[in-house]
């Protein structure tokens, strides 16, 4: 009985990222969407640089570029904030409206998005390279689930009263933090735009975001969304620019009261920095990870070896969660190597308009060159290539599925984040040496176990130390469930009600109560 309620858990949580959807439900895809936003987006306008100069945001499949878009540095910046401070001032009609209007707002842009999810998913694959397919039936689907819940939470995230000693009547407020500066990473963009805006807005806040220059489209036409459902000039800003200048800006702002990061570590500390050379902004990060993915001796084959594909290749590897170290106990470790050799060989690579397509380019050049680097250093450090390791188009950012067996914990591919399409499958003997195994890495995102004995899955689940643990499946997110990681992958959490911890502060009122005269 156990075995086949365990199966029928996989067979559920396995749709909610490993996309199974029927194709006829999906809309043909227009190749070359119109690109009708590529300016800096401040106080509800459209604004050039101010030095004027522009960037090229690059369609991964081919190399070529879709469009210029304003570069923002930290004259952009000081504008985005100011109109964000202004924003949040007492008696702005932001800050004196209703909270139950705050989460009407986000309900309606919530409704533009769906109503746009077409137009935004070609967008989205033009400008990231994920597949289409992906892009409508994923990504957009929990774009909006996420305003939505947090629009929920608007008017929902209550202080306490607390009878403490003495005359008084003492309560808690959960106000906003006030200007947030938000950073976000290329392999989500809109997914992390809305877990960054959700929150924010939910709880009253202003926001100056800056995107990622690889894919900057789909978060700049979702500022005309923004605009288009009322939000007051000021409250969202969002700025297109390099991480060095506009993100390096944002981080040491003295007017930003908190930050909020995704992506890599080493981005993370130079953050950290920032805030205590600065006002000792609150800082929330969501960083790198190598995380295991652990399948023990009496695992349902079938399900951990489609689970594990999932987890390393989904998003080309593009997933700072990817359960990137496969350990594999040795009593069916040829088995399942085999297993996954021939599924890799199967995956379906190509253009990412193709509702065929499971698998598109990286995001771009240096992460294709770094991918392949690390491929080569796989086969330099005497890890057996079992298939891929090679480019897989004649043009555009395309690497083939690549499996490493026998690859030993030393190995710079066992250690460092690839964030690419590079599966590492290493024997294990016990449980005890796997979990020890499995946490000696400076990171602690994510991780999976697979077995078919509970007391098993949580002895090794409640041992690793990991921000997540996937049992039996792998890359399940609700909004509701909290994600973030431990040791160097972050700190803070984002979704469900935790994720609202980050964006207020809690302010405490005691009043004394008057004694009757006697």
């Amino acid at each position: 009985m156990l075995r086949a309620a365990i199966t029928r858990n996989i067979t559920h949580f396995s749709r909610i990222l490993v996309y199974r959807f029927s194709t006829a439900a999906i809309p043909a895809p227009n190749h070359q969407p119109d690109v009708n936003y590529n300016k800096i987006f401040i106080n509800n306008e459209w604004h050039d640089a101010v030095t004027n100069k522009t960037f090229p945001t690059i369609n991964p499949a081919t190399g070529e570029v879709i469009c210029h878009v304003a570069e923002g540095d930290k004259a952009d910046v000081d504008k985005a904030v100011k109109a964000a401070k202004d924003a949040f001032r007492l008696g702005s009609p932001w800050r004196r409206m209703d909270a139950s209007h705050r989460g009407m707002l986000l309900h309606r842009l919530a409704d533009c998005i769906e109503r746009d999810s077409a137009y935004l998913a070609e967008l989205e694959t033009l400008d990231n390279g994920k597949p289409y397919a992906v892009s409508y039936t994923v990504d957009l689907p929990m774009v909006v689930k996420v305003l939505r819940y947090y629009a929920g939470w608007a008017d929902k995230w209550e202080g306490k009263t607390i009878p403490i000693d003495g005359d008084y009547f003492c309560y808690t407020r959960h106000e906003p933090i006030g200007v947030c500066g938000q950073i976000i990473p290329w392999n989500f963009p809109l997914l992390m735009q809305a877990w960054k805006l959700g929150p924010a807005l939910a709880t009253g806040n202003t926001v100056v975001m800056k995107v990622a220059e690889q894919t900057p489209l789909t978060a700049l036409y979702v500022a005309s969304l923004i605009k288009e459902v009322g939000f007051p000039p000021g409250v969202v800003n969002i700025i297109p620019g390099m991480g060095p200048s506009a993100g390096a800006a944002i981080a040491s702002h003295m007017d930003v009261d908190k930050i909020a990061f995704t992506g890599s570590t080493e981005v993370g500390h130079l953050i950290q920095q920032a805030s205590g050379g600065s006002n000792l902004k609150k800082v929330t990060l969501e960083l790198g990870g190598k995380s295991p993915n652990i399948v023990l001796s009496d695992a349902n084959m079938e399900q951990a070896v489609e689970q594990s594909h999932s987890a390393i290749f989904f998003n080309m590897g593009q997933c700072c969660c990817a359960g990137s170290r496969t350990y594999v106990q040795e009593s069916i470790y040829d088995e399942f190597v085999e297993r996954s050799v021939e599924k890799a060989k199967k995956r379906v690579v190509g253009d990412p308009f193709n509702l065929k397509t499971e698998h598109g380019p990286q995001v771009d050049n240096e992460q294709f060159q770094k991918i392949l680097g690390y491929i080569s250093s796989g086969k330099q450090e005497g890890a057996k290539l079992m298939c891929g390791g090679g480019v897989a188009a004649d043009r555009g950012y395309f690497i083939q599925p690549t499996i490493f067996g026998d690859v030993q914990d030393g190995m710079k591919i066992a250690r460092e984040e690839i964030f690419g399409p590079v599966m590492q499958i290493m024997k294990f003997k016990s449980m005890e040496e796997v979990i020890e195994r499995a946490n000696d890495t400076m990171y602690g995102l994510a991780a999976a176990v697979f077995t078919t004995d509970i007391n098993k899955a949580q002895y090794v689940s409640n041992s690793l130390r990991a921000g997540t643990v996937w049992i039996n499946c792998y890359n399940v997110f609700g909004v509701q469930a909290p994600f973030g990681g431990f040791k160097a992958s972050g700190t803070g959490r984002e979704l469900g009600q935790y994720g609202l911890e980050n964006y207020t502060e809690v302010k405490t009122v005691m009043i004394k109560i008057p004694q009757k005269n006697s």
